[in-house]
C-alpha cells in the first residue's frame, strides 16, 4: 500500500466537488492504496458540507481515505501526487458579459465561453489564477500531475505548458457527446462504436468511424443517414456538424454551440443564441445591479414552452442519488489516469489535451495544445499520433492555434496590443474600430479581474 494524495482545486463547487469526490470514492484502485483526499478552494463556504458529504459517501462505500479541506492553496498541495482543478471566477456574471459585450459590437458569436472575443477575455481571467497554482505546485509539489478541467482548455494548458515545467494535461468530455451524436444517427449502441477524434479541443473531427467488432468503416453508412434524417432534427445539437461534414468531409464533435465559437457563419444553425442570458435593456442594467440574466444552456433538450410562473425550488448540492444509496460516477478521465500512472491499471482514453510535440496532430504547430485518443498505465501517458487532417480542416484550426499564441503573448507581455491581434483574427470580428471599443469596454468592465494589460 502506498501513500496517494490527490488535492482536488475549486472542491467548493456545487458541480465539480462532488462528482470528482464521488469519482475518487468509487475507484477500487486508488482505494487500496494510503489515500488522502484535500478539497481546496478559495471560497470555505461549501468546504465543510462537501467534507461531510465526501465522509457519508466514504461510509456507504466502506472506503477510509483520510479527507481534510483547507482555503490554503500551498497547504493544500503538500504531498501530492496528483492536483484536479476547475475553477472559475463568479462564472455566469462575467460569463454574460462576454456573451452580449462582443454581440453589441456586431460580433455574432453564438456562445462567449471557449471561443469568439468572450473566449478571450474569459480566458485571461482565469490564467492568474492558474499561474498561481502551477507555481505553487513547482514550490511545494514539483512532481505532481495537474489535471485541469477548467476553461477555456486549450487556452489555459497552452498557457501553463508554455510558463511551467509541470506536468498538465487537459480534460474534457466533449468528445463523448460527438460519439453520442453519432450513435444517434447511425442508431447503434455505443458499445459497438469505434470512433477517434482529433484537433483542437470543442473542435475535434472523427477521422475514423468504425463497428468495433466487425471493423466495418461506417463513414459511407453514416453519410448516408445523415443525408436521410429530419434536417430538423436534433437541430441545435447537430445542424452544424452535418452541413460541416457535407463540406469538408468529416464529422466534428462536441455540438453546434461549441465547435460554432469558431466559425463566423455559425449563428445560423443555432436557435437557441437569441435567448442565452437574455434580458430587456430597456429595463435592465445586469452588471450594474449584479443581477445575472437567465442562462439557456442547449434550450434543444428542454421544453420551449415555459411556464410563466415557474415554481423556484432550492437546488441540491449533492447528487440526487445519493440518497438513494446509488453513488454514480461522471465518467471524466481523471481517475482513469491517475489508475494508471499511480496504480498500474491500463486505461484508454477518449481525449487529452497535451502540446503537439511529435506532430501528433500533423500540420499542426508542436507547441500548440491538441486534442487526441491515448493510453495510460504504469509507464505512463502515451498521446496517439493521428492522421493528417484535410487542409481546410487544418486551416480551420491552425486560426485558433495562432489566436492562442497571440492570447498567451498578450498576457507575458502585459499587451493590449497583442490583445487586439488575437481579437482581429477571431472569425466573428469585421471591424477594426469595433474591435478596439469592444477591449476597451471589456477591459474596464473586468477590470477586477483581469490581468494588467496596457497600450505599447
Amino acid at each position: 500500500m502506498k501513500k496517494l494524495k490527490i488535492t482536488v482545486i475549486g472542491a467548493g463547487s456545487r458541480e465539480f466537488g462532488p462528482a470528482t469526490i464521488n469519482d475518487i470514492l468509487l475507484s477500487d484502485a486508488l482505494n487500496e492504496q494510503d489515500l488522502e483526499m484535500t478539497l481546496m478552494d478559495v471560497n470555505e463556504k461549501e468546504l465543510p458540507e462537501h467534507k461531510q458529504y465526501a465522509e457519508r459517501v466514504a461510509q456507504k462505500l466502506g472506503r477510509t481515505p483520510k479527507i481534510n479541506y483547507t482555503t490554503n492553496l500551498e497547504k493544500s498541495l503538500e504531498g501530492a501526487d496528483f492536483v484536479i482543478t476547475a475553477i472559475e471566477i463568479r462564472r455566469y456574471y462575467y460569463w454574460s458579459m462576454d456573451f452580449h459585450v462582443p454581440r453589441k459590437y456586431g460580433f455574432r458569436q453564438i456562445y462567449g465561453e471557449n471561443g469568439g472575443p468572450g473566449g478571450l477575455f474569459h480566458a485571461l481571467r482565469n490564467f492568474e489564477p492558474s499561474v498561481q497554482i502551477v507555481r505553487a505546485m513547482e514550490k511545494v509539489c514539483p512532481d505532481a500531475w495537474l489535471l485541469n478541467y477548467t476553461n477555456p482548455l486549450t487556452k489555459l494548458c497552452e498557457l501553463l505548458t508554455t510558463l511551467s515545467p509541470i506536468k498538465v494535461v487537459g480534460l474534457c468530455h466533449g468528445v463523448f457527446q460527438g460519439k453520442t451524436q453519432l450513435c444517434h444517427l447511425l442508431e447503434m449502441d455505443m458499445a459497438d462504436l469505434d470512433a477517434r477524434a482529433s484537433g483542437l479541443n470543442h473542435f475535434t473531427w472523427f477521422h475514423t468511424i468504425r463497428h468495433k467488432k466487425t471493423g466495418e468503416d461506417l463513414y459511407p453508412k453514416l453519410k448516408t443517414r445523415e443525408r436521410q434524417a429530419h434536417w430538423l432534427g436534433e437541430w441545435d445539437e447537430i445542424a452544424l456538424s452535418r452541413i460541416l461534414m457535407r463540406v469538408f468531409g468529416l464529422y466534428p464533435s462536441p455540438g453546434t454551440n461549441h465547435i460554432g465559437e469558431y466559425i463566423r457563419w455559425a449563428e445560423a444553425f443555432l436557435g437557441s443564441s437569441a435567448l442565452q442570458y437574455f434580458y430587456d435593456p430597456k429595463e435592465e442594467n445586469p452588471w450594474e445591479t449584479g443581477r445575472i440574466p437567465t442562462y439557456l444552456y442547449n434550450l434543444h433538450t428542454r421544453a420551449t414552452r415555459m411556464p410563466l410562473f415557474p415554481e423556484e425550488a432550492p437546488q441540491a448540492i449533492y447528487p440526487e442519488k445519493e440518497s438513494k444509496g446509488e453513488i454514480c460516477p461522471s465518467g471524466e478521465l481523471a481517475i482513469p489516469i491517475i489508475e494508471g500512472l499511480f496504480c498500474g491499471r491500463t486505461h484508454e482514453l477518449a481525449a487529452v489535451n497535451v502540446p503537439n510535440t511529435g506532430g501528433l496532430v500533423p500540420g499542426l504547430d508542436e507547441d500548440a495544445v491538441i486534442e487526441v485518443p491515448a493510453v495510460v498505465n504504469s509507464e505512463g501517458l502515451r498521446p496517439e499520433a493521428m492522421p493528417r487532417l484535410p487542409e481546410g480542416i487544418l486551416a480551420l484550426l491552425r486560426r485558433q492555434t495562432s489566436i492562442h499564441k497571440l492570447l498567451v503573448e498578450a498576457y507575458v507581455e502585459g499587451s493590449k496590443n497583442k490583445l487586439l491581434q488575437a481579437l482581429l483574427l477571431d472569425p466573428t470580428v469585421h471591424s477594426y474600430h469595433n474591435a478596439v471599443e469592444c477591449l476597451n469596454e471589456m477591459c474596464a468592465l473586468q477590470k477586477d479581474v483581469l490581468p494588467r494589460l496596457e497600450w505599447t
